[in-house]
């Protein structure tokens, strides 16, 4: 629903949507949720990485494909008032996300456990950085949609073009467009975050959580040597 800005008693002026205004106490409460469930999830994707780490690859797809199907249940469940049910389906996702790339993961951490390292710190501090901005400006980003789903549907087909065609560098240079285009998501989201009600604390973490999600891949792919794109 379109963002409105509203004008309030000073210090308690917050941005909120269809005429909701929100304090700074609503604001932390509904950042402290989202945060909150952000670190759920990613436990639960970790969870998942741990089990699976002795599956073979080709489970992969069903795991991918049950995360989608998550995704899109939690943004009903959320729409018709069903929070726990949308909560449950957002660590469903990680869940099946981290059993997704465990046998990556495991491969990765038996040949080469410092790419998993690296990776990890880098995610830290590049979500960190890009979304303390996003949260912190005081900008409406929302006019950024229509670009960041064109640029994501190119970098798909990006992804699909270096499958089959080999192109020297392709994977390092899928890698940083990708780096480059969730860190816009990054800010994007958080953006939101700073003017979100507690009724979109659910889609906003899986959001953010998915933002990490794939920052830490694409970064496990350029210290992993670029051979492991997804």
């Amino acid at each position: 629903m379109p963002l409105e800005r509203r004008t309030s008693s000073p210090g308690n002026l917050r941005y909120g949507y269809s005429g909701q205004t929100l304090t700074r106490d609503q604001t932390r409460g509904v950042f402290g949720q989202v945060m909150g469930l952000v670190a759920f999830t990613a436990a639960f994707a970790a969870l998942g990485a741990y089990v699976g780490r002795d599956l073979s690859g080709g489970s992969a797809i069903f795991f991918f494909l049950g995360a989608f199907a998550c995704i899109f249940g939690l943004q009903f469940a959320t729409r018709a008032g069903r929070e726990q049910l949308a909560i449950a389906l957002l660590f469903g996702v990680g869940l099946l996300l981290g059993l997704a790339v465990a046998p990556v993961l495991a491969v990765y951490a038996k040949a080469d456990p410092g790419a998993l390292y690296q990776a990890s710190g880098s995610t830290a501090l590049f979500v960190g950085g890009l979304g303390a901005y996003g949260y912190a400006t005081r900008r409406d980003l929302s006019s950024w949609v229509r670009t960041l789903f064109w640029a994501l549907l190119a970098l798909i087909v990006l992804g699909l073009v270096l499958t089959f065609v080999a192109i020297p560098g392709g994977n390092v240079i899928y890698s940083v467009l990708g780096l480059a285009l969730f860190g816009a998501f990054t800010v994007f989201d958080f953006n939101r975050l700073r003017r979100a009600s507690m009724g979109s604390a659910v889609p906003i973490a899986a959001s953010i959580f998915l933002d990490i999600f794939n920052v830490f891949l694409f970064f496990l792919s350029l210290f992993g040597g670029g051979g492991n794109r997804r």
